[in-house]
This record gives structure tokens, C-alpha cells and sequence, in this order.
């Protein structure tokens, strides 16, 4: 594929400027400030981009209903890339958010060929890591969610092959699975508001999941039987596709409204009430009412050799169930931003903000903002060597995952498979 964003690639993303202006994603701290208190992994710059978060943050601010969905492929051993949309997800639902997790077991299958039963293996290693993080909510694996496949099959009626090759670069060689399983993950995206009721809905991604954001996106708008649009002065309710005693009963709902071919003219109304009983008609007709889904985009923890931190790559990750000696060793091994030499660290200090290393501290280890700015500072000046802080991080890594080790045990029991 030559697409700029792949999902599948286990090639870092680099140019995240060049992705925002390409695709329109915007900056987080557009809306950042809407929030009644700002997360760590936003103030930290860990999450940096978003699509329509400001309908979530004002959810949260608001006190009002809203979802949270993000999907993991069970294509390995979670790892410590995989911390961070779980630590967001988490957040989110402690903030009021109804959360649901999917095992993408289906993606993983027709994408990685990993056989059904190393799928649910994987898969419940990884809910055992959301429930070791204080996780609440639903959870269930693609394959074994009928309800999850019907909507897909609805969704996949709204979408043809044009569209997926130019959003993902598929080819004649792309099999059908494949392609499959990109409009289950639509249905992912979009159950929460199916098997609960029509809420704004957040999914915390990498930035590689960009393609499968904006393809949902789309097809949850070509679902919707109206749009709601506000003109100067009035609200315009468009019919797309509505029954025709749909479009009535939203002229008798709105005294003095103005009933038109195909939409209905409301004035002196808001944009916000207007849609909201506008989707109480929508379902009562059969439709689903949907909220356009939001994302937020994190960078990526690089790995220890460079790179995407990835399943594919050994070398690159650490996940929770390797000895101590190996993880020690991989971090006394890691890619580092220091100098040539070690006149030239002392001299011209190191480069923390490129560094694997300061970042993981920076994403999970170090959670004291202080502390983190004494590792930074030691580093940028040339007080601190790269042995030693290989060092100092090697033991902060071994103390959570012993730690994170035992939370996952002790959670095993809330793992269930649907």
C-alpha cells in the first residue's frame, strides 16, 4: 500500500503535522480547554490530535451521556505500546463515559492469519490488562457478536470498493476478508450507539487508525435518514432518505415550522433541541439516529530499537509476561537520543524528546511531572550519561510490570468472552 496512513503497517508514522493538514485532523488544544480538568496524557503531549472531540469534552464538562469504544487485534502479547489508548479508555469512563472494548479477533484472522484460538488467547490477555487498569464496562470478541455482524452487513451497504481502495490503497490482490473486516470495524465504532442508545461516542486511536475514523464517520452520516443544518435564523431538518410520515411528524412537532419538499424550516429554535428530537423521530421510524463518532490521536511510544512499537518487531517491545532478565536486557539494549561519543554528551547534552527511552518514561513510567523534568534536564545539560539512565529506567520498568503483573491476576476473573 502507498497510502500516507496504513493501520496494518509496522512502520512508525513520522510526520504528524503533514497527516493533520492532509486529512484535517485537528490539534488537541483546539479543545483541550472545555474539559474541567485536563489529563496527564494531554497535558503531556502524548495525545495530540482529535475529530470532533469538543461534542465529548462538552459531555464530560456537561454531565451528559457518552461513549467510549476502542478495539485491540489480537495478533500477539499486549505490551507496553498498548498502555496508552487502554490508560485513555479508562479515563474516559471514570469521567461518565459507557465503555465497550472489542477484540478484534476477526481483523486478526483475515489480516495476520492468526489461528481462531491463539485470537482468544491474545484476546484475553488483553482484557485482563484493561481490568488490571480499572476498566468498567462492556467487552466482547468480533467473531461471536451477531449483532456486531448484522450492522456490518448494514454498513457495508453504504460503502463500495472505490472508496476502500482510496482510503486504504487496497488492491485486485486485497482479499474479501480483509476488506471484511475493516467494515466490521465500522460496526465496532458505531454498536455502543446500537446496543444502547444514540450518544456521542469517543475512540481513542493511534494516528495509523486514522482511515478507519474517517470511513465511519461517513458512513454513519449516510445512515442518518435526516440532517439537522443551521441557516440564519431557522433550522433547516432535510429529509435523505426518511419516510414521508417521518418528515410529517417532525412538522407537527415543532409548532410554526414550515413544511417543504423534502425538508422542514424551523424557526426561533435550537440546533441542539432541533436534533434531538429529530433522532427520537429517526428511530421511531426504524432509523438509528446516529452521532457522528469522535477520535482522539495519540503518538506512538517508539520502540526500543526505533520505530513502531510493535507485535511484529520482538526487539522493539516489552509485554507483561517476559522474565526479568529479558526485559532488563532489552532495556540496557535500547536505541537512545544521545550523542556519538561521550565527550559529545557532556558537551552538548543529550536528546531526551527523540529518545525511546525518556519517552516511555514520559508515557508510563514516570508519573510525577517534577520527577520527569529533572530526567529531562539532567539529559538536555549532559549530567546524566545514557548508562545510567538506562539504568535508573530499567528499574522503573521492572517495578510496574512485576506490579501490573499481579493487578492482571488478580483481575482473570472478569475476563469474559461474548
Amino acid at each position: 500500500m502507498d497510502t500516507p496512513i496504513n493501520p496494518w503497517s509496522s512502520q512508525q508514522t513520522e510526520d504528524i503535522e503533514k497527516l493533520f493538514s492532509l486529512f484535517g485532523i485537528e490539534h488537541i488544544s483546539t479543545v483541550a480547554g472545555i474539559l474541567p480538568r485536563v489529563p496527564s496524557f494531554i497535558a503531556r503531549g502524548v495525545v495530540v490530535g482529535h475529530r470532533d472531540y469538543g461534542q465529548i469534552a462538552e459531555a464530560i464538562r456537561d454531565g451528559r451521556p457518552f461513549h467510549v469504544l476502542t478495539g485491540f487485534m489480537p495478533s500477539g502479547h499486549p505490551h507496553l505500546g498498548h498502555l496508552m489508548v487502554m490508560k485513555e479508555v479508562v479515563w474516559h469512563v471514570e469521567q461518565g463515559g459507557s465503555g465497550y472494548i472489542t477484540i478484534a479477533d476477526r481483523e486478526a484472522h483475515a489480516v495476520r492469519e492468526i489461528p481462531w484460538q491463539r485470537c482468544e488467547e491474545f484476546g484475553r490477555e488483553y482484557l485482563q490488562c484493561l481490568y488490571a487498569l480499572g476498566y468498567r464496562g462492556r467487552t466482547y470478541f468480533q467473531s461471536r457478536n451477531n449483532v456486531l455482524k448484522d450492522l456490518a452487513f448494514e454498513a457495508a451497504t453504504k460503502v463500495n470498493f472505490s472508496e476502500l481502495r482510496a482510503i486504504y490503497g487496497f488492491s485486485d490482490e486485497t482479499d474479501l476478508a480483509h476488506a471484511e473486516s475493516v467494515i466490521t470495524q465500522v460496526a465496532d465504532i458505531l454498536y455502543p450507539q446500537v446496543e444502547s442508545s444514540p450518544a456521542p461516542t469517543i475512540v481513542p486511536v493511534g494516528i495509523d487508525q486514522d482511515p478507519h475514523i474517517r470511513l465511519t464517520r461517513g458512513i454513519a452520516h449516510k445512515l442518518r435518514m435526516f440532517t439537522v443544518e443551521e441557516r440564519d435564523g431557522y433550522i433547516s431538518v432535510r429529509s435523505k432518505n426518511a419516510p414521508a410520515e417521518a418528515l410529517a411528524e417532525v412538522h407537527r412537532m415543532f409548532p410554526g415550522s414550515r413544511k417543504y419538499e423534502g425538508h422542514v424550516d424551523i424557526p426561533r429554535a435550537g440546533c441542539r433541541e432541533v436534533s434531538t428530537l429529530v433522532r427520537k423521530v429517526e428511530i421511531a421510524h426504524g432509523g438509528y439516529g446516529f452521532y457522528t463518532p469522535s477520535a482522539t490521536y495519540h503518538r506512538f511510544m517508539p520502540g526500543l530499537q526505533g520505530g513502531k512499537m510493535s507485535s511484529s518487531i520482538p526487539e522493539s517491545i516489552i509485554t507483561f509476561f517476559e522474565p526479568d532478565d529479558v526485559v532488563r536486557k532489552k532495556v540496557m539494549g535500547a536505541f537512545t537520543g544521545g550523542r556519538a561519543t561521550l565527550a559529545e554528551q557532556k558537551e552538548l547534552g543529550g536528546q531526551p524528546d527523540r529518545c525511546p527511552l525518556f519517552l516511555l518514561n514520559l508515557f508510563h513510567m514516570v508519573e510525577d511531572d517534577a520527577e520527569l523534568a529533572e530526567i529531562h534536564r539532567r539529559c538536555r545539560e549532559g549530567e546524566m550519561m545514557c548508562g545510567q539512565c538506562k539504568k535508573e529506567t530499567a528499574e522503573r520498568v521492572l517495578a510496574f510490570i512485576r506490579d501490573f503483573r499481579e493487578k492482571m491476576e488478580a483481575a482473570a476473573h472478569l475476563v469474559k468472552v461474548e
